[in-house]
């Protein structure tokens, strides 16, 4: 497990924390960040991908506004800190970061080439954007924050999708899910799953609305998911 430094399309360059899997070949995952950073969650996230087998990275994507951001969701003051880091943050340039990202991790020593994404919240539509943009070999969001308004984007699809919807989420209503549904819901592509009666971030270990059994079926669904698109 280290931090990485990559090269940013546009010039520049930002951090990555990169964790290896213990057998040292493999696929790769980049997980796309929080509104937190890259703080321990989504460290953790990455330790637990690469302790499935993949090559996981996860890089910091306020690097322009701010380096090296790691948040907590305990306080009012982190999370205004938070909302002020997303309301600066430029997603075309973080889905370049992303981007970037992917070609770092694709010739990183020992991984196979084949590679995916997996975000949550503001990282939830990014992943959703990697599948609409990016040479990504499957992508998967769980409660992304946005994605009715690029839903535009969806003929674009060419590699598998998966979403994690969480049904009484506050930062996507329900007539934002039927959107999000209806607009997908052609493409054989994309694979969506709500969980009934769990708010955004179920899935966030130690979060105020993590739910065991709905983050559980969700991290086995996306575990099976990899599994297939991946291997």
């Amino acid at each position: 497990m280290s931090d990485v430094t990559i090269t940013a399309a546009g010039g520049g360059k930002f951090a990555a924390y990169l964790a290896n899997p213990a057998s040292g070949k493999g696929p790769g995952v980049v997980v796309c960040q929080e509104i937190f950073g890259v703080n321990k969650v989504m460290r953790d996230v990455c330790d637990g991908l690469a302790r499935a087998g993949y090559f996981s990275i996860c890089p910091d994507l306020f690097w322009r506004q701010k380096p090296g951001i790691q948040l907590t969701d305990k306080t009012e003051a982190e999370w205004q800190r938070a909302f002020e880091l997303y309301k600066g943050f430029s997603e075309a340039s973080g889905v370049d970061d992303l981007k970037s990202t992917l070609d770092h991790l694709r010739a990183v020593s020992g991984c196979s080439g084949k590679a995916g994404a997996v975000g949550y919240c503001l990282g939830g539509k990014l992943a959703y954007l990697m599948a609409t943009r990016s040479p990504a070999d499957c992508s998967v969001g769980y409660y992304g924050v946005g994605i009715e308004n690029a839903l535009g984007e969806a003929k674009n699809i060419k590699k598998p999708l998966m979403l994690h919807i969480a049904e009484q989420d506050s930062f996507c209503p329900s007539e934002a899910q039927k959107k999000i549904k209806a607009a997908l819901a052609a493409n054989r592509l994309v694979t969506i799953h709500t969980y009934p009666g769990v708010e955004h971030a179920f899935a966030r270990v130690g979060g105020e609305h993590f739910d065991k059994a709905a983050a559980e079926l969700a991290n086995k669904r996306t575990a099976d998911f990899f599994k297939t698109h991946l291997a």
